[in-house]
Order: C-alpha cells, then sequence, then structure tokens
C-alpha cells in the first residue's frame, strides 16, 4: 500500500470511528428519556400487557428487616390472571422458554400462575449517574474480549449492549449493595427418582461486592473482583465444618478457591474447583458455575446478544423465600409448589453462549434470558454434548428494600434427564430471611476477611 493510499485509509477509519461515537453518543443521551437509566424501554407494550416503567416502588409503611417482605408488597392481595398447565401449555409456548415448556410438559401436576406485570425495578440516583458515565465511554473490556478492565461503579457498564459478553456484565454487577448475609440457607437436592432421600445442607453464607460502596468508583481503583465469598456447612454430619472462602473476579479466569477440610484441620486451595467442576457433596446435581443462574468467569463461551423476547418469568418471587413457611411446603418432591411461584411477562434480552472451539464443558449450549429493567438472570436453558435440553434454571427475582433495586439470589435448576432438581441460597424454612447490606462494617466486608490464612484461623475454633 502506498503512503498516501495509508494516509486515506486512515482517514476514512478515522472518520467511521466518529461517525460510530457520534451514533454511540446519540443513544447514550436516550438513557433517562424513552430509555431507563439501565438501558430499558420506557414505553409499555404494544398491547398494554407490560406496562410503562415506574421506577422503584417503596415497600407499604412499617417494613423493617425480619419481617416478611411478601406482607409489605404492594401488591400482594393481587390473584392470578390465569394459570399455565400441560393442558394448555401449546397457547403459551410463544411466551416461554424451551426449558419452561418443557418443565410444564415433563413434570405432573406443575403450574405456573400468572400475574399482572409490575415494572417498578429501579435503582438508586447515584447507580443511575454512573450508569450513564458508562454509556458514555467509561466502561471497557479486555482485550481478549471476555475480562471487564474498566467501568464507574457501582453501575451497569453496558446499559446499551452491544454483544453478550457486556450483557452479561450487567447482570454480573447490578447494584446489591455491599453484601448479602444469609444467615441460615439450605442447600437442597431433590431424591433420586424412585428414592426418598433429600440432600439438605445447612449453611451460613456471605457474599462481598467490593466495588458497590455508594458513590462512585473507578473500577481500576477498587479492583476487580467481582465478589468474595465465605461459607461454612452445619449439616448434614459428612460436611459440617467444611468451609470456603472464594474470590471471583472480572478478568481473571476461574475463581481463587480455599477449601477447609476440618478431618484434616488443614486449608487446601482448590485451582480447579470452578467452572463446571461439581460442587462437592451434591450428587453431581450441582456445578460451581450454575449459582444465581450462572456464575463465574466468561472466558470459556462466545456470547451472542439475539436480542429481546416477551416471555413469563419469575417477578416478584417472595414465596421461594418464605422463612417462616416450611421447607416441604416450599420445595416438593418434583419442583417448587405453585403457590410459592410467580410468574409476570417481561421484556428479557436472549443471550446464547456457545462454548469456544478447543474448549470442554458439560453444557456447551446455553441461553440466558436477562430482566431488561434489573439486568437479572430470571431464567437459562442448558444444553448436553448432544443439543439435548439438560437443565432448566429460574431465579427468583424481587424487590429489595434495603437498596431500592431488584436482585436474584435464590433460584431452583430442575434436570430434565434425571428428574431432579436443586434449590439453593434462598430463606425458605429457615426462618431467617435474607440481608442485603449497604453500608459495609465489620470484618466480613474487607478482602483480608477471605485468604487462607484468616479461613484457617477461623475455622480451627
Amino acid at each position: 500500500m502506498t503512503h498516501a493510499r495509508k494516509l486515506l485509509a486512515a482517514a476514512v477509519a478515522a472518520t467511521l470511528a466518529g461517525l460510530a461515537g457520534t451514533a454511540f453518543a446519540a443513544d447514550a443521551d436516550r438513557l433517562g428519556k424513552d430509555l431507563t437509566a439501565a438501558g430499558a424501554e420506557k414505553a409499555a407494550s404494544k398491547d398494554g400487557s407490560i406496562p410503562a416503567f415506574t421506577g422503584t416502588e417503596a415497600p407499604l409503611p412499617g417494613w423493617s428487616f425480619g419481617k416478611k417482605r411478601a406482607d409489605f408488597f404492594k401488591y400482594k392481595a393481587e390473584k392470578p390472571l390465569f394459570s399455565i398447565d400441560a393442558g394448555n401449555v401449546d397457547k403459551y409456548a410463544d411466551k416461554l422458554s424451551p426449558g419452561q415448556v418443557a418443565l410444564v410438559r415433563q413434570l405432573p401436576g406443575y403450574r405456573m400462575d400468572i400475574y399482572p406485570s409490575h415494572r417498578s425495578c429501579g435503582t438508586p440516583d447515584f447507580v443511575d449517574a454512573n450508569t450513564a458515565r458508562n454509556a458514555a465511554g467509561a466502561a471497557r473490556l479486555g482485550a481478549d474480549g471476555w475480562s471487564l478492565k474498566e467501568a464507574v461503579v457501582p453501575g451497569f457498564p453496558f446499559p446499551l449492549p452491544q454483544n453478550g459478553v457486556e450483557a452479561m456484565y450487567n447482570a454480573k454487577l447490578r447494584y446489591r449493595g455491599v453484601a448479602l448475609e444469609l444467615k441460615s440457607t439450605i442447600t437442597a437436592v431433590s431424591p433420586r427418582k424412585g428414592g426418598s432421600e433429600w440432600i439438605k445442607a445447612g449453611s451460613e453464607q456471605t457474599l462481598y461486592f467490593p466495588w458497590a460502596a455508594k458513590g462512585s468508583n473507578l473500577l481500576s481503583k477498587v479492583g476487580t473482583v467481582e465478589y468474595n465469598t465465605y461459607f461454612a456447612y452445619n449439616t448434614p454430619a459428612a460436611l459440617a465444618g467444611q468451609a470456603l472462602a472464594i474470590t471471583t473476579w472480572l478478568d481473571q479466569p476461574a475463581n481463587e478457591t480455599f477449601y477447609y477440610f476440618p478431618g484434616q484441620r488443614r486449608v487446601r486451595r482448590m485451582p480447579s474447583y470452578a467452572y463446571d467442576s461439581p460442587q462437592l457433596g451434591m450428587e453431581n446435581q450441582y456445578t460451581l458455575d450454575e449459582p444465581m443462574v450462572f456464575n463465574g468467569a466468561l472466558d470459556r463461551f462466545d456470547w451472542k446478544l439475539a436480542g429481546k423476547k416477551e416471555l413469563y418469568v419469575p417477578y416478584n418471587s417472595f414465596g421461594a423465600n418464605d422463612f417462616s413457611a416450611r421447607f416441604e411446603d416450599v420445595a416438593g418432591p418434583d419442583f417448587i409448589a405453585s403457590n410459592h411461584r410467580r410468574y409476570e411477562l417481561h421484556r428479557v434480552w436472549v443471550v446464547e453462549a456457545s462454548v469456544k472451539p478447543g474448549t470442554r464443558h458439560l453444557a456447551p449450549r446455553r441461553t440466558f434470558y436477562l430482566d431488561e429493567d434489573s439486568w437479572n438472570m430470571v431464567l437459562a436453558d442448558d444444553y448436553d454434548g448432544q443439543g439435548k435440553l439438560w437443565k432448566v434454571r429460574e431465579g427468583f427475582l424481587l424487590p429489595v428494600y434495603e437498596t431500592g433495586s431488584c436482585d436474584v439470589q435464590s433460584f431452583v435448576q430442575y434436570n430434565l434427564a434425571e428428574g431432579r432438581y436443586v434449590f439453593d441460597l434462598h430463606a425458605a424454612g429457615t426462618g431467617s430471611d435474607l440481608q442485603w447490606v449497604t453500608e459495609a462494617k465489620g470484618e466480613r466486608y474487607k478482602p483480608g476477611f477471605y485468604t487462607a490464612d484468616n479461613l484457617r484461623a477461623i475455622s480451627d475454633r
């Protein structure tokens, strides 16, 4: 190429880049106008079944932590509009994921109660302001195409996503406060077909989000840890005393896991305890990247943003976290009880994940469904190596009164091939609610708590 042609090519590239930047800036200017601060369409659906965005709604007066959240939900007296079951599922299949259709058809007695839709998942003003800065170009992926290197936090990095990776980072960096405390939770795996013995592993857990302090910070300044986890099993006897400290990164493959084994009185570093590795003690029903609908690094998949759909998704799902109920009333033999699930029609982003060439995964193809208002992952369909629908996950989205946002923590996963399911990170039947924390006070809200030395020290007590 001659020098003149090189200059011409550079000029054309600069012009195109300028035009692209102008177009992006124009789109960013839509935030807070026809788009919400998070990038969702403010308008109602054409037929009005999905209403216009209303923003965060406060609970009814009188709520404080320890009281049942559902009792202070503005629409607690609502009745279902209709139900979907095996007799009418074909009529509504276009508003369901393939996995949801399979659940209705495969599980005798499975029913989805459909309620009026409410779009009240907003975010605090400081999160909205940070999101606007990200939309203007502050957020940046790494050269590898999957890691997150920069963003203004707490805020959605890419409210106008151009690809699936950006959409997934919006889900990962949704505002949840600085920590989430599960004083008591039960990781439950339903019995094998023909059996009656559940796995019920009781534990306490803390999830700490070091980037989520109120205000405005650059991710590069506060560090690229997505979150730290501590959990300690207290039941059953085979797991009691075991404890873990895990660091999950936004820009590093896998996570850093330290596992305390009481029988050995030692902490082991477990570098391969990530991705599709089976969780210990769960009979190969539950892998490390399945909690909260998806968990961990994005590096093993190619992520495609496939557009939006209108689907019936778990929304305002207080019932799955009813800490005052008996566990058996919430978790039935084959599925979460219908009266403890609530579905609404919402617009969701569809993200398709395909395992990268030369990389292996037990579920080489997956589809994720992200709520447009809150970016929470509310559904996922996993396919096995033969291309058959295998696992279906539903995330129980609920408004969080402490944070002024919505979150998915509790979830269920159905294994269609084996007829079993996992129910985890919930409060059902425990007598103790989940608690979202907005102010970092205490040792658990410091990075040093999640080290091998500290895990050994607190576990040996």
